[in-house]
């Protein structure tokens, strides 16, 4: 039998995306889950969370899919693993959204500003919601946070905050705008380049 060259086997990029599996709302499809999160009943301060995907040359990526997850506006996630029953639920909010993103690189979630929840040791964390972003070219999902801008006190109280270099941090802070519609934070997410967000492995 001839000796064969052993090679590795050929990597695969994340994709292509079935949108009308992912986000079938724009086929006139019900989803589990769309970029409006909050709805009239559920309690807590409404807010818009708005952003770009870039890439490292500053460029767009379209067709990108966003994943959020967080807990309520007492800090209680809707998950099993959140057994705290001093933190009361909210019925009407399930934490999690998910938005494609559009030609120019945008997306946007309507949701409420989500309460301190604890982390390592018990230390409380500061409001954020959790990100995980897929889209074609990257090898794996890229996970982050994003954080508020008024919400100063908390963020230098935040553990994972604090462990990031400070100049490094601010690209993780959503800065707010108070417009006739409420509230606004706004975050670009850079994947690579000098303005790199701040990733994490999980």
């Amino acid at each position: 039998m001839a000796d064969r060259k052993v090679t590795q086997t050929p990597g695969q990029t994340i994709g292509p995306f079935f949108a009308y599996c992912l986000t079938p709302e724009h086929y006139g499809r019900k989803g589990i889950a769309g970029n409006v999160m909050a709805g009239p009943a559920t309690l807590g301060e409404h807010i818009r969370i708005t952003g770009r995907l870039l890439d490292g040359e500053g460029g767009a990526m379209d067709d990108a899919l966003i994943e959020v997850w967080q807990a309520n506006a007492a800090g209680r996630y809707d998950s099993p693993g959140d057994a705290r029953d001093e933190v009361p639920l909210d019925p009407t909010f399930k934490g999690f959204g998910r938005c494609m993103t559009d030609r120019d690189g945008c997306f946007t979630f309507d949701t409420v500003k989500p309460g301190r929840v604890p982390g390592q040791g018990n230390r409380l964390q500061a409001p954020h919601v959790s990100v995980i972003i897929h889209s074609r070219g990257m090898l794996s999902h890229a996970c982050t946070r994003i954080y508020f801008s008024d919400e100063a006190k908390a963020n230098d109280e935040d553990p994972v905050l604090a462990s990031i270099e400070a100049q490094r941090r601010p690209t993780l802070v959503a800065r707010r705008e108070d417009t006739p519609g409420g509230p606004v934070y706004h975050l670009d997410i850079h994947i690579q380049g000098e303005k790199e967000t701040v990733f994490f492995d999980a």
